[in-house]
């Protein structure tokens, strides 16, 4: 599989030092999990982070710092140690998915999550809101579209991260094929096409919300929580 589009440095730096929101971190990660270019220059952003803190210099801990450390490590082990559901088994509906449609295994990234049902959204377009473990309200979306289908024109408060697993769609500012990860900013409106050969799947988060255009998009935008 070859992929053209990446992660920006800009998104890298961000998920190395951890200030992604969870839905953006977990398409990145999804990206990351095929992506040896993007793993590489993540580990280079990573060695910088450490090195510069190997540089900083040392500052007075407050007394108690040492034991609410452990005390956060004691909580996390306990909720670790808590006993789950495997993650084929675990979902709003009850069914959760361990293939895609098509027999696409489902993102190793994703293994821990609860994916619910797929719901009509528009014609030919169906979601499944992903539910993630360490942030329940994190706007996490698997999106299938069927062949040939235009999503409405949008643009974003904040920015849109979406990661092709199957299928490909374009939408002027090029084609993206399984593997391939989207990054529209806030300046941005687009219109995803996805290509006549068949369905397309992505997984898309949003940081801030979608402000569609045109007629049809402000007709369906009260009913849209993407």
């Amino acid at each position: 599989m070859t992929i053209h589009h990446h992660a920006t440095d800009e998104t890298l730096m961000r998920y190395a030092a951890g200030d992604l929101d969870a839905g953006p971190a977990r398409v990145v990660a999804v990206h990351l999990a095929g992506c040896p270019a993007c793993s590489a220059r993540l580990a280079q952003f990573e060695a910088v982070g450490g090195a510069v803190l190997e540089q900083m210099e040392p500052v007075p801990m407050a007394p108690d710092a040492f034991a609410a450390a452990l005390g956060i490590i004691e909580a996390e082990e306990a909720g670790r140690a808590a006993p789950r559901k495997p993650a084929a088994a675990r979902s709003s509906s009850g069914r959760a998915p361990s293939l895609l449609p098509g027999g696409i295994p489902i993102p190793a990234p994703l293994a821990d999550c609860e994916f619910g049902p797929w719901r009509w959204i528009g014609i030919g377009v169906r979601a499944s809101a992903v539910r993630l473990p360490e942030d329940p309200e994190a706007r996490l979306t698997l999106l299938r579209v069927g062949p040939g289908r235009k999503l409405p024109e949008h643009g974003h408060v904040g920015t849109e991260f979406t990661q092709v697993l199957v299928g490909s769609f374009s939408d002027g500012y090029g084609r993206y094929l399984p593997g391939d990860l989207s990054e529209m900013g806030h300046e941005i409106e687009h219109q995803p096409i996805v290509d006549p050969e068949g369905e397309c799947i992505c997984l898309a988060a949003l940081e801030g919300g979608m402000r569609l255009t045109g007629f049809f998009g402000r007709l369906i935008q009260p009913f849209i929580k993407l």
